[in-house]
């Protein structure tokens, strides 16, 4: 009896947690809905204080971002510019200030997009007052676009241009007893010199070189267009001796040159902002003011019903499916599939922001775009920052490809990375041995490397999907494959470039883009859209009730040089994924290793375990 009383007991206890466990998740679910009801927008300042990132799709919450993990806070790029442009004719929105002491950028095609939205408003007769302590590129190309630009006094605008050092792999990997045995095809082998070197060969830093000048011309132009009577160029070639003519005054020289309009610390600049929208005194910033979050969900459709259908492709491209900031194929094609099955869209806008990543997974994107554009419907690219590798591999479908200037494409090639262990194994002292029934048994060996046969097969198999890719754009773009070829061998290339190249048909954003789209459609003067993204869960609308901005990111220092600082962070997060991505074991990948990342990262909390494992290997 005793055995039959404790295990009643048990169950109990089980069903009295499960039932807690379901009125809290019930609690939760109707606390989540109820605060999902934006707040009452009055009139005065709309404050983007855009701490953190912006992003054409930000990554779904984690339990681990609610449960103390260090993540970046991400602004949809489409969000900003609506919530910009509603401004502009919304009499209750008096002025807008642009608080980027927290800004952490988000590329160069993507801020210009948010500049560009700042420039309708103050040409709509509103201010725009931009303050921060310092400065990055990115911070002060979206600055520019401001009517005032403020700076704090112990401040400073500090530009580096793009460039900088790379991640290679090769000494740790040797460390750790790893061999990364690289497939890759073609006569450029930038694309993997991050698995087997510990250095940029000559020729990658050339082509490297004249991708940046071409990227740091662009900045430049949009800098000066917008703000025609600052010296930017003496800051470019001597920021020392700028600073130096000032006394040393960072801050001083910033206004001598031209670069900002007032000196002030926070406290001047929310006096401005009363001027400018009315005084609160119940409000600890001292002005009327318009919370982003409350005017977005008030002014802007996340969804939309139009005849247009706007497809984003955003982040790494992997198999099966995946939540925003990832582009999952199956996900994104299932989207596409649905619409076109359903007739709900009469064009397609694919918004690519990638630097492509699983060859199968691209390939299943463009399959869709395929039998969408067999059924009558139009397809039109928009490349963002990045559309390169598999993101360009995706855009191949397109009746019209768009880009900017400074978005980064091309690198048409393929690799393939297979990580064996045999020096690991042999470090610890542990031996792999085995028996074969034929050629191919147990490989591709991870344990004592592939056999040649491996070798041969996975190099053919790298070898027919660069073959099948450069067909593709040869179809795609009315050229021969021996045509591509010569542009392809995973060489990355600027957004004028590659317009001169072929590889797109004219520079223009979203705008452009789905008003083509309309054109081909021949839908006249209908501009509407409707976003294919995948819907929004309960489980993600209570993951957004817990992990508030305020408590969700780590205080962050706001001296000048604290923006130069985050770099070794993003650094370290990238190097980490790396990795990762090396370790996971075997892949054929359209991927580009030299591009930047679609937008800053943060180091998740969950890799403190790879971390930990490198440093005790290496120790």
């Amino acid at each position: 009896m005793k055995f039959v009383s404790a295990i009643w007991k048990l169950l109990v206890g089980i069903k009295d947690g499960l039932v807690l466990l379901l009125m809290l998740l019930f609690f939760g679910m109707l606390y989540a809905a109820l605060s999902a009801r934006p707040d009452p927008v009055g009139e005065g300042v709309l404050d983007l204080a855009l701490d953190g990132s912006v992003t054409e799709q930000p990554a779904r919450l984690s339990w681990t971002d609610v449960a103390g993990g260090t993540r970046v806070q991400e602004h949809r790029l489409r969000d900003l510019v609506a919530a910009l442009d509603a401004a502009k004719d919304d009499g209750r929105v008096k002025a807008v200030a642009l608080d980027l002491d927290g800004f952490l950028g988000g590329g160069q095609t993507s801020v210009g997009d948010v500049a560009e939205a700042v420039m309708r408003v103050r040409a709509a007769g509103k201010p725009v007052v931009a303050y921060a302590t310092g400065y990055s590129d990115d911070g002060y190309q979206l600055a520019s676009a401001a009517s005032e630009i403020w700076l704090n006094p112990l401040g400073a605008v500090l530009v580096t241009g793009p460039g900088g050092s790379s991640l290679y792999f090769k000494g740790l990997l040797d460390k750790l007893g790893v061999t990364a045995n690289v497939y890759r095809v073609g006569t450029y082998k930038a694309a993997v010199e991050p698995y087997t070197r510990n250095d940029m060969s000559p020729e990658a830093k050339q082509n490297a070189l004249a991708l940046d000048q071409a990227v740091l011309e662009t900045w430049r132009d949009s800098v000066k267009r917008a703000r025609p009577k600052a010296n930017v160029d003496r800051f470019l070639r001597d920021p020392v001796g700028a600073v130096a003519q000032s006394g040393g005054d960072m801050a001083k020289a910033s206004l001598a040159a031209g670069l900002v309009d007032k000196l002030g610390d926070r406290q001047a600049f929310q006096v401005r902002l009363q001027q400018l929208g009315g005084a609160d005194n119940n409000t600890d910033a001292g002005y009327k003011r318009i919370k982003l979050a409350s005017y977005i969900g008030d002014q802007v459709d996340g969804v939309g019903a139009g005849p247009i259908g706007v497809v984003t492709v955003a982040g790494m491209i992997v198999d099966g499916e995946a939540t925003g900031g990832t582009a999952g194929g199956d996900t994104i094609a299932r989207e596409i599939e649905e619409a076109v099955r359903e007739k709900s869209v009469k064009a397609l806008v694919v918004r690519v922001d990638s630097p492509g990543g699983s060859v199968t997974a691209s390939e299943r994107i463009r399959q869709a775009l395929v039998q969408a554009k067999a059924n009558k419907i139009p397809v039109v690219v928009s490349m963002g920052n990045v559309a390169a590798s598999g993101g360009y591999w995706i855009a191949t479908p397109a009746d019209f490809i768009f880009a900017e200037p400074s978005t980064i494409t091309g690198s048409i090639g393929v690799f393939g990375v297979l990580p064996s262990f045999q020096g690991a194994l042999e470090k610890l002292g542990i031996g792999a041995d085995g028996v074969k029934t034929t050629p191919l048994s147990g490989e591709p060996d991870l344990l004592r490397g592939p056999s040649p046969a491996a070798n041969q097969l996975i190099q053919t198999g790298v070898e027919s999907m660069y073959v099948r890719f450069i067909n593709i754009v040869a179809a795609s773009r009315r050229k021969t494959p021996q045509q591509v070829d010569q542009i392809a061998q995973g060489r990355v290339w600027d957004g004028g470039t590659a317009r001169q190249l072929g590889l797109v048909d004219g520079f223009g954003g979203m705008e452009e883009a789905v008003a083509k789209a309309a054109q081909l459609a021949r839908l006249g003067d209908e501009r509407g859209v409707r976003y294919l993204d995948p819907a929004r869960s309960y489980r993600d609308d209570l993951l957004e009730m817990f992990a508030s901005d305020e408590s969700s990111d780590a205080p962050q220092a706001r001296d000048p040089f604290a923006v130069l600082a985050r770099r070794p962070q993003q650094q370290l997060a990238a190097a980490v994924g790396e990795v990762r991505a090396i370790l996971a074991g075997p892949s054929i990948q359209a991927r580009c290793l030299e591009c930047p990342p679609v937008a800053p990262v943060a180091m998740p909390h969950v890799d403190a375990s790879l971390l930990d494992l490198i440093m005790a290997l290496l120790l």
